[in-house]
């Protein structure tokens, strides 16, 4: 037996029940990982409390969770890619990682870095790859200047730094209160608010290659769709068109065609897999943005999040 959080209705986190359920046992191709840490995302509180059950319906009882960080403690038939005592963080499709114990495909782990906690780890999964692949799908590089709003959130505060890395000049649409982290982290902080495009264009008077936008606000649907249309923006991953009529050259590599990407996922998994979190986006293998357990990032924690 094993000890797992169950949930028989829809409802607050007052209908979370600890219960001791069956161990789970790994299949073909799956591992079995003892759980030191487990994250939550918005999308799944909202799965829980029955804001989406249209598109996602659950089967109850209910289990809840799709980050974790843990120790592999037995392998399906044909796992190759990772041995029984790993430390691995890993992602699981089946609304199971706040549990002792929880399987997954060997594909949905990586191993843990020995200097990140466990807290940390448990919140990494879902925002690190969903960051990666905003970050890969506006083709960040050397010579762009690229726009995040919601720099300091969960998914965020992972984005601009990966597209830091990449070569960008990023900037990041954050409340003031979280101006001073992303400064620290050579980001160009710009604040919410009337004017925000204006400041914008201030803060790249050369134009606007990219924008990855994680808030999905009406404002900031607003700002996209009206002021930073005239920066120069050629790719967004964003939830309205934003495709630019302008461009200019990047330097020394082509660019990509211009194309905007939905920033909140649209679900692929169908209906039908009731009892299942949404699956995968058309760009990335990640699911629900902004785990909010840990400290790794100012959006990443184990409470409440701040504003973006």
């Amino acid at each position: 037996m094993a000890r797992a959080v169950r949930f028989d209705d829809y409802g607050a986190v007052d209908v979370l029940e600890v219960r001791n359920v069956d161990a789970p046992e790994p299949g073909p191709g799956q591992v079995r990982i003892e759980v030191r840490a487990a994250g939550i995302n918005p999308g799944e509180d909202k799965i829980r409390s029955g804001a989406l059950r249209e598109q996602w319906p659950s089967t109850f009882p209910s289990g809840q969770g799709s980050d974790f960080a843990g120790v592999v403690t037995e392998l399906g038939e044909g796992v190759q890619r990772v041995a029984v005592g790993d430390e691995v963080i890993g992602w699981t499709d089946e609304r199971g990682s706040h549990a002792e114990l929880v399987v997954a495909p060997a594909e949905h782990l990586t191993p843990k870095p020995p200097g990140v906690s466990w807290e940390v780890a448990g919140a990494l999964f879902v925002a690190g790859s969903s960051a990666y692949a905003a970050v890969r799908a506006v083709d960040a590089g050397p010579g762009d200047n690229v726009v995040v709003s919601a720099a300091a959130g969960g998914v965020g505060s992972i984005t601009v730094q990966l597209a830091r890395r990449a070569g960008a000049r990023v900037i990041g649409l954050a409340s003031e209160a979280n101006h001073p982290w992303l400064s620290r982290h050579g980001i160009v902080p710009v604040a919410y608010g009337e004017g925000v495009a204006e400041r914008i264009r201030e803060a790249a008077p050369g134009g606007v290659d990219a924008l990855i936008d994680l808030a999905a606000t009406d404002t900031s649907r607003s700002d996209c769709s009206s002021g930073w249309r005239r920066t120069g923006l050629t790719r967004s991953l964003t939830s309205p068109p934003c495709r630019s009529t302008a461009s200019r050259p990047r330097a020394q590599r082509p660019r990509r065609a211009p194309r905007c990407w939905p920033s909140w996922p649209a679900w692929s998994r169908p209906a039908s897999s009731r009892s299942r979190s949404p699956g995968p986006t058309p760009w990335t293998r990640s699911a629900m943005p902004t785990p909010i357990c840990g400290r790794a990032t100012p959006g990443a924690r184990s409470s409440s999040c701040p504003e973006h």
